[in-house]
């Protein structure tokens, strides 16, 4: 995304309180602007126009799938319309993605996170829309806002958006609000629905002394992901949908506790069998993977060794910080989150475990095989019979 590329950063010298429908907004200062032609802009310099803020990340695929929209928006209405794509993440990050999509729109780099503390939001991407009078018209998502509302609020014409409310809690504060429990609990099972406000969530408590590998919890999970947990948290790629249905929508919420950990899954398996009709199997199948090898034992060997014991588990788009973690693990990482699109395969023969600490950028698929390759290193496509979970209604 690149046209031409000046950088600013973002000075709000002012603490603001969250903004409210229709209250005016403070001015900003965006002085963190990448794709164009200004050193700096203020809210103010906008006024008699539209604007339409939006918080995104580059990790974000639902916000990367809502660009064409946005700059549809902005190509027919550019002379009432200013849209502005706001990402925590730093300069140089945004500047990379935009040399491998380019864009007309223009992107601010909110690092301190000050303008997203005037609107709070927990889930991207997420839509602010502002009136050419600098007043705040609506906290939504990026859909809702169509060719319609820019003419009717161009117009001064009243807009009754869908308001996107997010919920806030941390996810520790999440779990304990929904399923509280006591530490005595030996065994339930609890499946309720969508929790309003809050992304999809599973954990298995693997640090608690009490829970850990015998409870399982699930926020706003649809019921093909709770399957895929059930039968052993199947990765997207070795799945197969035989239904023949659109995608449904519905999400659940669930916890379960059971008296032993080998338990968790086949007490899941049965009280999703029982709760509904979708019929569910692992076959073996052939595939084309990628199998991860090490290609270089003199690289591989400055991997860092695990000293501290300790496991953690954070992993997203373009970026890992594990402990503890070893090559089947990491084979995970790059099958559910690298830029490959394959399913991943552990033949390195290695046990050890390592700490793996690195970013990529998932819209440039060399940029991961560089670091694979500093790792000693490579993902080679070869034929394996897998086991792959089948959905079906027959």
């Amino acid at each position: 995304m690149k046209k031409s590329i000046a950088i600013i950063f973002l000075l709000i010298n002012t603490a603001f309180a969250q903004v409210k429908i229709m209250d005016s907004i403070p001015d900003l200062n965006f002085e963190v602007v990448l794709n164009a032609p200004f050193k700096q802009r203020s809210l103010k310099d906008f006024e008699g126009k539209i604007v339409l803020i939006e918080f995104w990340a580059t990790w974000c695929g639902s916000c990367i799938e809502a660009m064409p929209h946005l700059s549809a928006l902005q190509e027919k209405h550019k002379d009432k319309l200013q849209v502005l794509l706001v990402s925590e993440e730093n300069p140089l990050r945004i500047t990379q993605f935009l040399r491998k999509k380019t864009s007309l729109l223009w992107f601010v780099c909110d690092t301190t996170n000050e303008i997203s503390s005037l609107f709070p939001h927990q889930l991207i991407p997420h839509s602010v829309l502002i009136s050419p009078s600098g007043r705040l018209l609506s906290n939504s998502s990026p859909e809702v806002i169509t060719d319609q509302i820019i003419e009717k609020v161009w117009k001064g014409a009243s807009v009754d958006l869908p308001q996107k409310v997010d919920n806030l809690m941390k996810p520790e504060e999440l779990l304990k609000s929904v399923f509280l429990f006591s530490d005595t609990i030996k065994k339930r099972f609890i499946i309720q629905g969508e929790i309003k406000g809050s992304g999809g969530l599973f954990t298995m408590y693997a640090d608690n002394p009490v829970f850990g590998g015998r409870r399982a919890t699930g926020i706003n999970l649809d019921i093909k992901t709770l399957y895929k947990i059930a039968y052993g948290n199947f990765p997207d790629r070795r799945v197969l949908d035989r239904t023949g249905k659109k995608e449904n929508k519905k999400v659940y919420s669930f916890d379960l506790i059971v008296e032993n950990k080998e338990q968790l899954f086949p007490v899941l398996k049965k009280e999703l069998s029982e709760k509904f009709e979708l019929k569910v199997w692992v076959e073996k199948q052939d595939r084309v993977v990628s199998v991860l090898k090490i290609t270089d034992w003199n690289q591989f060997k400055k991997i860092p060794v695990n000293r501290s014991g300790q496991r953690t588990y954070y992993a997203r788009h373009g970026e890992i910080d594990q402990q503890s973690v070893t090559m089947k693990d990491f084979a995970a990482y790059l099958e559910n989150y690298g830029s490959l699109k394959s399913i991943v395969l552990d033949e390195t023969g290695d046990k050890q475990k390592f700490d793996v600490k690195f970013s990529f950028q998932p819209e440039d698929p060399e940029s991961l095989k560089k670091i694979l390759n500093d790792m000693g290193l490579s993902l080679i496509k070869e034929n394996r019979t897998l086991d792959i979970l089948v959905f079906s209604n027959q």
